[in-house]
């Protein structure tokens, strides 16, 4: 790992002071003029210099004619300009001075033959000049704390602990709203398309330095040198979890990969062992990329394998314990101590085995207190897993059969929730075990936002938690394994 993060020759592309923007105008519907928007949008503080032959401004930015008019030399420059005339304006760049670009323009490697020749120009301009740059045929980049978006949609969300580097142009950009929407987002996520001058291995070490960045997502289509890819990982993922979701393991995703960033796929199981020597998690899906990054990001890693479950519902329950044993979790017997600290919080419709069924709590405050808290207590248990069912018109209800104010119904309602939330949230940080929740309700509930809020990770059903649980668990054997790797050379 690199000892400072701007010891990284990306440090400079993710942390600019000013950025010269070439391809924006004032057509609307240009696709630079939309990256310039976005860039804008998020509220970059540094200078903006659009560069444009024949407009005064860019959407309400003075505008320069040509980068030898520029007032300084910036950072960093972005160009979004048809592919001819791409390579001579990146060698005016480098005349310039500027030693960083992120060239989005396609039409190169990926495009056949003639675009390949065009790339390897490209490659010779940047070693003249000393130019490091991403891309082409790429979005660039995201750096939610530095307030830097480059890609076309705007960004939502939270300023996050994701790092990202993606080998899809435009899948860190799609994901704003699907992360936004669990309450997640990027650090630093990386757009780095056909990987001509910086590549997914550059990424992956600025993002195992970056300090916001908790955890480490890789959209793969295809890795390029795979002992450099190797190196790296090993020596990341012992700090830092990666997880990674391959998409060239099938014929379809090969053919798709060569067309879209001219990768060059492998086969499904070489890219297993790769990972696996790597330390790092699998992903199956999309959905799971991000499912494992919110856990390995927000929870400690668990002792073993063993799974407690919590509901007040047999359905649930039962889904859940067969959704753990399909991934080799086990289910362990209470410990008569613990049989005996909960008997008093379980009714006698209630059932004391694993998982434990309360089918309702005696004091419903209690299912998110005293019945978890002993249970995270239980000896035999490395991970507590818990049905979440807090419907607010629920809360509601019962207060106004409390007799509860109508008037202040709703301000009681939402104040009980957020306490509940804060419990939850408390156990999981005074006993250092994993926790995850799942619901059949919307992740927009209210009390479900609360805790994702909190960090404490809540899946939509119970296969995505245990498959969450197995990838805690899948990490910290892959960890021990080049730990105990290292120490035997």
């Amino acid at each position: 790992m690199l000892k400072s993060i701007t010891e990284s020759p990306l440090f400079p592309i993710v942390n600019p002071k000013s950025i010269a923007f070439f391809g924006a105008s004032n057509n609307i519907s240009a696709m630079g003029t939309t990256q310039l928007n976005s860039l804008m949008d998020l509220g970059f503080e540094g200078a903006i210099y659009p560069v444009h032959p024949k407009e005064e401004t860019v959407q309400g930015l003075r505008a320069y004619r040509s980068v030898y008019d520029l007032p300084e030399v910036p950072d960093l420059a972005i160009l979004v300009l048809p592919t001819r005339i791409v390579s001579q304006t990146l060698s005016d760049c480098g005349k310039r001075g500027i030693k960083h670009a992120i060239v989005v323009s396609g039409g190169f490697k990926e495009a056949g033959k003639k675009g390949k020749a065009l790339e390897k120009e490209l490659i010779e301009i940047a070693d003249t000049y000393g130019i490091r740059f991403i891309g082409p045929n790429c979005l660039g980049v995201t750096n939610s704390h530095h307030k830097l978006n480059t890609t076309f949609l705007r960004y939502e969300g939270p300023a996050g602990f994701i790092g990202m580097a993606s080998q899809s142009g435009s899948f860190v950009t799609q994901m704003f709203d699907y992360l936004a929407r669990r309450g997640l987002g990027f650090s630093t996520a990386f757009s780095v398309g056909n990987e001509a001058n910086v590549d997914i291995v550059d990424c992956m070490k600025y993002l195992g330095a970056c300090p916001h960045t908790k955890v480490i997502a890789l959209y793969i289509e295809g890795i390029r040198n795979g002992r450099a890819f190797i190196k790296a990982a090993r020596e990341i993922s012992q700090q830092k979890p990666i997880v990674a979701f391959y998409v060239g393991g099938s014929e379809e995703g090969k053919k798709a990969g060569l067309s879209h960033t001219g990768a060059m796929a492998g086969p499904d199981k070489l890219y297993d062992g790769v990972f696996s020597q790597s330390g790092i998690v699998r992903a199956e899906s999309i959905a799971e990329l991000f499912d494992f990054c919110q856990v390995l990001a927000c929870l400690p890693k668990p002792a073993g394998r063993r799974v407690v479950i919590q509901t007040h519902s047999g359905g649930p329950g039962a889904s859940a314990a067969d959704s753990c044993g399909r991934l080799g979790l086990e289910l362990p017997s209470l410990s008569p101590e613990t049989e005996e600290k909960l008997a008093p919080f379980i009714p006698h419709t209630g059932s004391i085995q694993n998982p434990i069924d309360l089918t309702f709590a005696k004091n419903p405050m209690d299912y998110f207190s005293n019945i978890p808290d002993i249970l995270l207590d239980e000896k035999n248990a490395d991970a507590l897993m818990i049905y979440f069912l807090m419907p607010t018109a629920m809360v509601q209800q019962s207060l106004e059969q409390m007799g509860v104010a109508a008037e202040r119904i709703e301000k009681k309602s939402v104040a009980l929730i957020e306490r509940l939330c804060e419990s939850v949230s408390g156990l999981l940080k005074a006993h250092g075990k994993p926790l995850v929740g799942f619901t059949f309700r919307s992740l927009s509930d209210h009390f479900i936002k609360g805790l994702l809020r909190r960090n404490v990770p809540v899946f939509a059903s119970p296969e995505q938690a245990a498959k969450a649980l197995r990838a805690l668990v899948t990490y910290k054997e892959l960890s021990e394994k080049i730990s105990s790797e290292a120490e035997s050379i």
